[in-house]
Order: structure tokens, then sequence, then C-alpha cells
């Protein structure tokens, strides 16, 4: 067998993919395609998931255990491991030591950490970077339902007439979802809405753009809920049957809009009101604040009030960040909960004790994520296991997170790749698998659970994670409760121990799965948790099995310090993933952007001298950073937006959550990324340069640069201050120059001993750069002149392609827009007709109808 069907390593939307090895698996040549039975994708994929043949290489690949920077064998690391991590609990107890965790690990791997560090070592010292995306989403769900449930699933995007996206850029962030979207519009007429303070693509798209201020949700669905009840819009019978109102709930209501959007308003009412088979999808931009949980019950309660839920095309759905976030969140990978979503209380406890026997079961929650590492920071966390996650670039102030590792008596970190900023941090290193050697199951955003099978062999020694956590325990003592022979036998005891929430009638119950033989559990096809029997039939997860409509208070005025007087909002973008150790190693995936930019309305951009293109520096009060400027109305005014990929093995400055406060939910401990006081200022460079090599070179420090793989090599931009050290980015080789003293402008092309190109530089002071696309092509060739190599284009001009917007094919802006205005183009769907563009993964397809938007535009102005 070639094929392999497995499950994409990316965001929470699960799709099935087919991997196709070919003859020789260990060459790790991989052809990507979707799965077309799996129920998620139906064949669908993003382009992150149809480039996943990029990034499973060997390349930046851990392959051996490290103790410091010494190569060592398994065994002697996991005995230190496990020493080091027993003396330390043994001379300042249990809670002196830590998990961070992450939604990248497989159920099976989560449930083996949890159950060391809970069961065994006895702390709740156990956290997963999940926590930054989805933690205040499970606060609401229990406040509300009893239970961290999701009651949507896809099919009710199918199926509802509109749909309500709340701080989701869902074209961008879960692509194959908005493509799901798109088509109940083309076949039913779905109307869609988007409630976001930016002009995404996704509010481009969308035939309501309400347009709110940051933080401005809560009010928002106050005000929607009121304006409903007025309307007599609220399903009276459906919450006498089946939710409890806290006292002066509806009066509280009263006068609750505070929202300088009445058109917008008044529209959005009139579309609620008048379609029933409603589903609202909220994401980071809901979650990622220090109300995040509030915001989550204001949507439920919308959805309880007017009993759309538990019903066809109808439901709060909160769309999960990673692949998986909701396995973690069932085995209690979360510091907040034990595993198969219990509690801490006395009952539970000793329920999980009895089942694991293991009577040092801790009985109260651990430190959340951002209190974890101010406790490692101020030395009561004295050692720490880092799994497959990067803190040092993904959690806020991420400066603070970097100090406390620093500073820490020990810190191992298991991971795929030997190189990353929390690596860098780590006194032990151990190899584990990564995607296409991984075997387990992860569960999406609809508690879908599917396999993730492994169709590659593992990098040199590198070991399943659940595999590396059961030696240590072994060598820490517990070997009795840890000699699982596969993971199959590690997923039958979860899915037993879910007889505890089954007991307690919770809707997690995965019980018919405990008996899977291994080839039965090697052959599992994707199944849904919960939801056997209708969710009004069988009731919600409280005793009395009724849900509660949650009184959210409304926002407190924020003072704002006038020494930063712009709101920060940091996010992803379409093409990139985390921080970029996987998706940063395909050249296809970096062209849609390759450098972190910060967007700006262009009246800002006016009141702070800041130019497209240009430099600018933002301050807040944890640091400041150099990033290159985009002017675009799509930004509100007194905001700018960041994104969160870039580290410092990429950037000089791209890493924008050291800038992003530490402030979190004080129900869910999630922080708010989304929000906080920052400055910006116009920054101007005395040279400014790009450098293409084909190897990865070494730069020195200067104000701003950014490093993006290309298919020969690597592209550098950079600017700097003082004089271009020119000498010192240049490879050995033969040098070809060209320099214009007047302009400060300097070419340098560097030939190998072959004669072919290794590197080119061009520097200028005042003038132009040219296009970096045609000489990073040349890495390689010997088959261009001296002139083209200067010049940077052919001697025969070619039509340039201009900035790429469709990565599948290769499809460039300038290509778009000649064929538009040659062929009369008028649709996104008569674009993939002429050039292909839009029809494989469709990521691209919300930026040709921005395209063909403008270009109306244009021609109505003329």
């Amino acid at each position: 067998m070639t094929k392999t069907a497995t499950t994409c390593a990316y965001c929470g939307v699960g799709c099935g993919v087919i991997a196709d090895t070919g003859e020789n698996a260990a060459a790790r040549h991989v052809a990507i395609s979707g799965d077309k039975v799996h129920p998620a994708n139906h064949g669908r994929l993003c382009v992150k998931g149809t480039m996943l043949g990029d990034t499973v290489g060997l390349e930046g690949r851990l392959t051996a255990p490290f103790i410091g920077n010494r190569r060592a064998n398994w065994d002697e690391a996991t005995r230190f491991v496990a020493k080091t991590f027993a003396d330390t609990i043994a001379e300042h107890g249990p809670d002196s030591v830590a998990f961070y965790v992450s939604g990248q690990l497989l159920t099976e791997d989560y449930y083996v950490a949890n159950k060391l560090m809970k069961g065994f070592i006895g702390s709740g010292n156990i956290d997963t970077n999940s926590r930054l995306c989805m933690a205040s989403a499970v606060a609401a769900h229990n406040r509300a339902f009893g239970e961290d449930f999701v009651p949507v699933t896809y099919d009710d995007l199918d199926e509802a007439d509109l749909i309500v996206l709340v701080g989701s850029n869902t074209a961008w962030c879960h692509p194959v979802v908005w493509q799901r979207i798109e088509k109940a519009r083309k076949d039913r007429g779905t109307k869609i809405v988007v409630i976001d303070p930016r002009r995404t693509e996704t509010a481009a798209e969308a035939d309501l753009h309400v347009a709110i201020a940051h933080d401005g949700d809560i009010p928002l669905f106050r005000a929607l809920l009121a304006e409903m009840k007025g309307r007599g819009e609220v399903d009276e019978g459906f919450v006498a049957q089946h939710c409890n109102v806290p006292d002066g709930f509806w009066h509280g209501l009263n006068g609750a809009l505070g929202e300088d959007l009445p058109e917008a308003f008044a529209a959005l009412a009139d579309m609620v009101a008048a379609h029933p088979r409603m589903v609202t999808v909220f994401s980071q931009g809901a979650n990622q604040s220090v109300r995040g949980t509030d915001k989550g019950n204001a949507i439920i309660n919308l959805h309880l009030a007017m009993g759309r839920i538990g019903k066809a095309g109808a439901g709060p759905f909160s769309m999960t960040g990673q692949p998986n976030a909701m396995g973690g969140r069932e085995v209690g990978g979360l510091a907040s909960t034990l595993t198969c979503h219990l509690g801490f209380s006395e009952d539970e406890v000793s329920a999980v004790a009895e089942f694991w026997q293991a009577p040092a079961t801790c009985s109260t929650p651990g430190l959340k994520a951002v209190d974890m590492f101010r406790a490692v920071h101020d030395g009561r966390i004295k050692a720490i296991w880092i799994m497959a996650t990067n803190p040092a670039v993904s959690m806020p102030d991420a400066g603070f997170v970097r100090e406390a590792l620093e500073k820490c008596d020990f810190v191992v970190v298991s991971d795929c790749m030997a190189d990353t900023d929390t690596a860098r941090l780590a006194h032990v290193r151990l190899p584990a698998l990564g995607w296409g050697e991984k075997d387990g199951t992860v569960t999406n955003s609809e508690r879908m659970v599917s396999r993730q099978r492994a169709f590659l062999p593992a990098a040199g020694e590198a070991r399943a994670d659940w595999k590396i956590i059961a030696d240590v325990a072994a060598a820490m003592g517990f070997g009795d409760a840890f000699g699982w022979q596969s993971v199959a036998s590690v997923f039958r005891e979860y899915t037993a121990m879910t007889l505890l929430s089954k007991q307690r009638r919770l809707q997690l119950d995965l019980t018919d799965k405990a008996q899977l033989r291994d080839d039965e559990y090697d052959a599992m096809e994707p199944f849904r948790w919960g939801g056997a029997d209708p969710l009004l039939e069988t009731g919600f997860s409280f005793p009395d099995r009724r849900a509660r409509l949650i009184d959210v208070a409304p926002l407190a005025a924020v003072e704002t310090d006038p020494a930063f007087p712009l709101r920060l909002n940091t996010g992803r973008y379409r093409d990139q993933w985390h921080t970029m150790t996987r998706t940063g190693l395909s050249a296809r995936l970096v062209r849609h952007r390759s450098e972190p930019l910060v967007e700006i309305h262009p009246a800002d951009a006016e009141s702070f001298g800041i130019t497209d293109g240009g430099l600018a520096r933002i301050s807040t009060p944890r640091g400041s950073t150099v990033l290159r400027a985009k002017v675009t109305d799509g930004q509100a005014r007194g905001t700018i937006f960041s994104p969160m990929h870039w580290t410092d093995l990429l950037s000089s400055g791209g890493r924008s959550n050291r800038l992003t406060a530490p402030h979190v939910d004080p129900v869910s401990g999630q922080p708010g990324f989304k929000d906080c006081g920052a400055a910006i200022e116009a920054v101007t460079p005395d040279w400014r340069a790009f450098l293409v090599s084909a190897t990865e070179p070494d730069l020195p420090d200067c104000l701003y640069w950014t490093k993006a793989r290309q298919e020969k090599g690597w592209l550098v931009e950079l600017a700097g201050l003082g004089e271009a050290p020119v000498d010192a980015l240049m490879p050995g080789g033969r040098y070809m120059e060209a320099e214009d003293v007047r302009r400060g402008m300097k070419r340098v092309a560097s030939l190998d001993d072959d004669g072919r190109l290794s590197a080119a530089l061009f520097v200028t002071c005042s003038g132009d750069l040219p296009s970096r696309e045609w000489i990073a092509a040349q890495l390689g060739d010997r088959d261009v002149t001296t002139a083209e190599l200067l010049a940077a284009r052919p001697a025969e001009s070619l039509p340039d392609p201009g900035p790429q917007v469709c990565v599948c094919f290769d499809i460039g802006l300038n290509t778009i827009l000649a064929a538009i205005a040659d062929q009369r183009l008028s649709s996104v769907m008569a674009i993939g007709k002429a050039l292909n563009a839009g029809t494989n993964c469709g990521s691209c397809r919300p930026q040709l109808a921005e395209i063909l938007r403008d270009t109306n535009m244009a021609e109505a102005a003329e």
C-alpha cells in the first residue's frame, strides 16, 4: 500500500488526507490529496494541507536526544529527565514541576502526559497551548451546558439559512469550512454576517459586515438579545422547558446597545429575526480576550433564548484552532480539569484515582499557562517539560517567558524540530515523531475523532510522544501504570475511562471503542462522540438537564494610556501556521506573505507619517519591534494588526507576542491577544537591500531583516543604519559588481567554482530595488549573463506575473489583472476557467473576489 488515509496536521477542521508515498516511503516524497470519503472535508483541502508534502523532509529535524549540546542515547536521556524530576519533587513537592503541552499532540500523547502529572506526580500543573485559543470557549460551554460540549456539527452549516461569524476570518483561518459556507450560500441562499473590527477577506465576502469596536461583542449581543426580546422573538416555551434564567436577567439587558452602529445593528437584527436556522461561529477574535468567556456566553445566551440549539441548522459553534485542541480537552490537557471532562469535586477526584490506581491524584486545579510561566520565572516551578510547542514565541509577553525559561533550573523540550526559539533554552531536547510518522487519534471542532496514521519512517531516533512520556514515568517508578505496548492500548484505556463521564450523564462517551483490537483501531473510520440521541431529548449536562443563561455584565470603560494611543491586534495569515516550524519549510506557502507586516488604516498612516511598504516601529509597554507597513482601509481606525508567526530564526522583529500583554480572562485564564495599547512611528533607514542566496545565510545585526525560503534557496529583506555590511552578507566565490555612488546603489553577484549563481545582493540608499522573483529563480544557474544578473532581469523582457495570488498554480496578480481586462472576466468562476486560479484548494478565492471588486471600482471611477 502506498496510499494512507490520515488527518491534516493543521487547524481544527480536521480534514482527511490521502498521503501517497509511491514505492519508497524512505525517500519522503509524498503526494497529498484530500480524502473524498472523510466527513469533515469530502476531499477539499486548503493550501496548507495541499502543500503538506513540502514539509515532511528531514531538514531541521531533531533526530537524537541531546543533553545540553551533547548527543545522548535514549536510556541516558530518559534516566536523566526522570531523576531530575523525581529529585525536584522530593525536595520541593509535586507543584515544583510542570508540563506545558500542545494541541499538536495526539489524544493518546495527551492522555499519558495528563495521567503522569495529575495521577502519579500528583500536581495539576499540566496546561496546554490550547489555553491560548480555546479556554474561554471551554469555560463558556461549562457555564452554559454543564460540560465542554460543542452542540453543532459541520452538517448544521449545510442546513443553516443564516451563518454569523464572530471574530473569525474563516476564509483564511478555516478555509475548508469557508468553502462549505460558500456552498451553502450557493445551494440554499444562506446569508453570511461577519462581526469583526477588521474588514477581513471573510468580511468582504459577507452579506453584512458589522464593524464593531474592539471588544464590542458583549454590548452587541446583549443589545441583540434585548431587541429579540422586545420583538417577541424569544422562544418562551423553550426557555421554560430547557433553561434556568438568573433573577433580573431580562431587566439587566435594557439599554445595553452602546454601539455606534445603528444601520448595521438594525440589519443584523432583521436577519436574525427572519432566519431561525442560524449558526453562530465564534473563534479567536472572541476567545482571545480578557472577557472571552463572557463573549462566548453572550452568544450562547442568544441561541438558548431563541430556542436555536439542538436543532438542524442552528446553534453556537466554537471553531477550534488546532488539530487536536478538542482531544486535549477530552483527556484533561487543561490545568482546570481532570480527564474525561471531570472536575475536582471529591467524588470526581476519587473516581479518577480509583480508575488509575493512583492514590496521589491531585485534588485541585493546576496553574494555567500565563500563571505557570510566572511561577517558572519566580522559582516556584523548578522543572518544566515543554512538548510540541514554542512558548518563547507564542505566549503573550514572550520576552518574560524567555526570561523565565532562562532562569529555570531544568527545561526539557520534546519536539520534532532541532532548533526553535524555545529549544534554544532547553537543558534536554528529546526527538519526537513528526506528522506522517505519528500514529494515534485527533478530535476536530465538531467532535469528530479521526485517525492520524504513520506513512513515513521515524526521523532518526525519534519516538512517539506517548512512548517518551511513558518511559520517563517508568524510570520514575510508575512502570506498572505506564506499560502500554501500543498506541491502541493507550486509546483503549482512555475510552474505557470515559465510563466515568458516562456515569455522570455527560455527553463524552467513547466506551463502545474500549474493546477494539489493534487491527480494528488501525482501520477505525472517523466517528463523532456525543449526540447519539437528540440533545433536547437527553438534556444538557447539568444534573437537572437544563442549560443556563449567564448574566453577562456590560463592559467597563477602559482607560487608555496616551503614550500608546492605538490598539494592537495579532492573528494569523492564510498560508502560515503557528510559529512556522512546519509551514516555513514550504517555499510555495511563504510566497503569499514573505514578511510580517503591520497593517494600518490610511488616516492613521498619514497621521503618524507611515508609508505603504515603508518601515514602522511598534511599541508597547513590553518592548518594540520594526515591521514593514501595509496601509489598508480594511484596518479600523485607531488599530493596527500584525501576524503571530515569525520567530527569531526568521526575522529581526516579527515576534509580535513579545509586545502583547499577559492579561487574562478571570474565568478561563485565556490571554487577551487582540487588544493592547500600542504606539507607532515611521522608521527611515539609511539603506535598504535584499539578498538571494543558495544557502541559508548568517545575518549581521541590523535594523530590519526577514528570511524566507525560496524554491532554490533563500530571500532576505534587509534595512539598516550606517553603512550596509556588504562583505558580511556575501559568501565567498567569484564576484561581479556594479555601483552607482551618486544614488547609493550597489549590486553584487557571487558565482561558485562551477560558475553558478550562489548569491546576489542589491543595496540602495535612495532608489528603488528591482523585482526579487526572477533573480531568486536564477540561483544555481550558469546560463545567465553578468548584465542580466546585475540588472535582476533577463535580456529579453518577460511578463512580470506580479505578487503571487494562487499558490497551487503559481499565478500572480498581474497575470490575473491582464486576463480580467483582456477577456472581460467578471466572476471568480470565470477567472478559474481562464487561468485555473482558485480551482484547486480554493484558499485564494476571497482574494480573487477582492481583485474583481477593486477592478470594478477602478473602472467606475474612470
